[in-house]
């Protein structure tokens, strides 16, 4: 599914348009979290009923500006990473997130995934986006002579502890290793770590 992320191009859904221009109106963070849904349909210059019909709620806005952002900054990642090692992605992938500008959106990311929790049903498009990096990640994997399933499971284990750090520092911020990236990484070296 094709996300529009920049109001110049007025094609598209009504969804979509009300995305690009939720988009534009807040740049790469998400509404602060004591904004309303009609402090932000006053921000883009609509009615929060719309947003309400096809957002279904604030965490329903949040959730696909979210998915939108996530998708662009992982797109970005695999053209930078191309032919990157399976470290060298994970390490990008550590950097992008991990960068002070980036605590908005990862409190965001963690609010949803709460939700998400509670109602998967309700955020399809987030739930369904959240394996995008570990597939990214196997496919490296794989490349450097992992088969499938050893490739999967060493993904998914570097993206959960990727994302258990990012929880880690908002909820006590400062208290992340700063060598993070690298202790994850040693882990799936070192032949005494049980797979």
């Amino acid at each position: 599914m094709g996300v529009i992320l920049s109001t110049s191009e007025p094609r598209g859904s009504a969804r979509e348009r009300l995305l690009a221009r939720l988009l534009d109106a807040f740049g790469d963070a998400l509404p602060p979290p004591e904004m309303s849904l009609r402090e932000v349909a006053a921000r883009i210059g609509t009615s929060h009923a719309l947003l309400r019909y096809h957002f279904g709620s604030l965490p329903g806005v949040l959730a696909a500006m979210l998915t939108a952002q996530r998708s662009r900054d992982n797109e970005a990642l695999l053209q930078a990473a191309r032919h990157s090692t399976f470290e060298e992605f994970a390490e990008a992938i550590w950097r992008t997130y991990s960068r002070p500008e980036q605590l908005s959106r990862i409190r965001g990311f963690f609010s949803v995934v709460g939700l998400a929790a509670y109602g998967p049903g309700d955020f399809p498009e987030f739930v369904e986006s959240i394996g995008d990096l570990t597939v990214a990640l196997a496919s490296r994997a794989e490349r450097e002579g992992a088969d499938t399933r050893e490739a999967r499971e060493v993904a998914t284990v570097t993206v959960a502890a990727m994302r258990g750090l990012l929880l880690q520092e908002v909820l006590a911020p400062g208290t992340c290793p700063k060598d993070a990236i690298t202790l994850i990484l040693r882990m799936r070296q070192d032949p005494s770590v049980p797979r």
